[in-house]
């Protein structure tokens, strides 16, 4: 990658537009930046107008980081182009769920893998909004103590749903405000319980661990919660469990974390951290993530970032 970068960031909701606001505020080295949507249109992010264009292949060349932020599936912008970005030059980091669990794609959470970033063959994973969290907090636990088991209980945000179900919240009366649950359901869990425990699994590198998840949906405009539940293979007390989340990276005690807290800012809140009367060695703990920011896309471009970091250290 060179120093002044050519940036597209496909996909203009919730996520795309704290997409733009990161690079921004982290003055990232891009000498253009490229809004692409399936519709081409004007979009004012804090202040700073934009012209958005169409997503096709013709729109990726010249481009050095692709961050896809949009839709999934079979007719979602990452499957459609992020081949064709790829080929043009582009590396792509792909907020979706399309590509976390190819075993060809490094899926990354900085703080936790950052070696795995490098190992990419045109295209970076951002996990899912509650796994980034999640990942941050089990790490230093894991590195002290090793893991055994993990259970977890989320509370995500209506933004994590995109930008419509933002507007649908702000419209709702607060007597009609109740527990959401939108997720595909095979009959045993939600798919987004399969993919926390299986995109935990990967990052971690623990691919026998057993994480059991309970994911809903509650009426909070930004900001996921979780509830998680750890028993460790060595015993690690409540306070040395403090101390270890305490130095970690993008990490933040706080005494009562809560979605409010969290919105707007980078780190991963942790609090409530006591032991399990249940088992000797287990802990319980409570954070709290801003969803569309650390959870989305502060992670994707700190993968930019990390990339790009290595590209200058071979230069050198």
């Amino acid at each position: 990658m060179r120093n002044e970068l050519t940036v597209a960031v496909v996909g203009v909701g919730a996520v795309g537009q704290e997409m733009v606001r990161v690079l921004r505020q982290r003055r990232f080295p891009a000498r253009e930046l490229r809004l692409l949507a399936r519709t081409a249109r004007e979009l004012e992010v804090d202040g700073e107008r934009f012209r958005v264009g169409v997503t096709e292949d013709a729109a990726f060349a010249g481009v050095d980081v692709a961050l896809f932020a949009g839709t999934e599936g079979e007719k979602g912008a990452a499957v459609t182009f992020a081949e064709g970005a790829i080929r043009r030059g582009a590396v792509v980091i792909d907020n979706g769920n399309d590509f976390r669990m190819d075993p060809r794609v490094p899926l990354v959470v900085p703080e936790v893998n950052a070696a795995r970033a490098p190992e990419n063959e045109g295209i970076v994973a951002n996990p899912n909004c509650c796994t980034i969290p999640l990942t941050c907090v089990l790490k230093p636990l894991h590195e002290a103590a090793g893991l055994r088991r993990v259970r977890v209980a989320t509370y995500q945000s209506l933004s994590g749903a995109g930008a419509s179900n933002m507007q649908r919240l702000a419209e709702t009366q607060p007597h009609e405000l109740d527990l959401l649950m939108e997720w595909d359901f095979d009959g045993e869990e939600f798919d987004e319980e399969t993919k926390l425990r299986e995109e935990t699994r990967k990052i971690m590198e623990l691919p026998e661990l057993p994480i059991s998840a309970s994911c809903i949906r509650v009426p909070v405009m930004v900001g996921h919660a979780e509830t998680v539940w750890v028993e460790t293979e060595s015993p690690l007390s409540a306070d040395d469990a403090r101390s270890l989340l305490a130095a970690a990276p993008s990490v933040r005690l706080d005494d009562f974390p809560s979605p409010g807290k969290a919105a707007g800012l980078d780190e991963v809140l942790v609090g409530r951290i006591r032991q399990d009367p249940t088992d000797s060695n287990g802990l319980v703990l409570f954070l709290a993530c801003d969803n569309l920011r650390k959870g989305a896309a502060l992670n994707a471009i700190q993968i930019a970032e990390l990339l790009l970091g290595r590209a200058a250290a071979r230069a050198a």
